[in-house]
């Protein structure tokens, strides 16, 4: 597989990772209608919604003021960018 496809992969994994931050960081400071903010949320509320579901059902999360759902998926993410970079470097 080209190296050119890898890098790509790697770096849209990188931008959800700085997306996900950004929302994190956003959400201690009060922003009630701004534009890049509901589009961080857009952005990232696919992959931390089923993280949340999943946390709010465990006896981890499910009592928590935390949202522990973004460090839950930067390790969901290291995961899968392990497994699919590793999987097209055997090809």
């Amino acid at each position: 597989m080209s190296m050119v496809v890898i890098r790509a992969i790697d770096l849209l994994f990188k931008i959800m990772e700085y997306a996900i931050l950004a929302r994190v960081l956003l959400s201690w400071i009060p922003l009630p209608n701004n534009q890049f903010t509901r589009l961080l949320y857009q952005v990232t509320e696919p992959i931390l919604s089923p993280v949340r579901a999943l946390l709010n059902k465990s006896p981890i999360g499910g009592n928590s003021m935390m949202d522990f759902s973004p460090i839950v998926a930067f390790m969901l993410i290291g995961v899968v960018r392990n497994i699919i970079i590793t999987l097209l470097l055997r090809f």
